[in-house]
């Protein structure tokens, strides 16, 4: 069982968001998906399933989020730098529910089956309630809020996620 430690520990990059009750609420809604989709270790999860050899969740969320935070400080406009931040560790936290281990293989659930993880992960992050700005990063950073007004926040992590997305793939084949 994944424990609130195992997670911190998991993302130093926790540390970047200033406002300690926010930190607080990311690792519970890790928490919170981890114990749902029952995972017994964070590094066990694949990036995607799209493709093979896509990497680890862990490591995908790690290199986003410091894109994220990158471009964030390189911006003149007034963002919400603890919201960026968060929304990033959060993006894909809903492929903890979209995806199971199951025989020894990791598979699309069969609640994945039904709804995709930027549903599930925002129906997670407004359960353990974080702000809805965070939420809507995250329902909003994948193919899902393209009809979406997406917040410059959400821009920004929607993009820096298919960054890494598509270089993955690209190296790959």
């Amino acid at each position: 069982m994944i424990e609130k430690p195992d997670i911190v520990n998991c993302f130093s990059e926790l540390t970047w968001i200033q406002d300690k009750d926010l930190r607080n609420k990311v690792v519970n809604v890790w928490k919170t998906a981890a114990d749902r989709g029952k995972w017994q270790r964070l590094q066990e999860i694949p990036f995607t399933l799209i493709f093979e050899n896509s990497g680890l969740l862990v490591d995908h969320t790690k290199r986003i989020t410091t894109l994220v935070r990158n471009v964030g400080n390189t911006r003149e406009e007034h963002l919400n730098k603890d919201h960026l931040i968060a929304g990033a560790l959060l993006h894909d936290v809903g492929k903890l529910l979209e995806y199971e281990m199951k025989d020894g293989k990791i598979v699309k659930s069969k609640f994945g089956e039904k709804m995709r993880h930027p549903a599930a992960g925002a129906q997670l992050a407004e359960e353990c309630m974080l702000p809805k700005e965070v939420v809507h990063i995250i329902a909003a950073h994948s193919h899902e809020g393209d009809t979406m007004n997406r917040s410059p926040e959400a821009i920004i992590i929607h993009h820096c996620d298919f960054i890494d997305f598509e270089i993955k793939k690209a190296l790959s084949k």
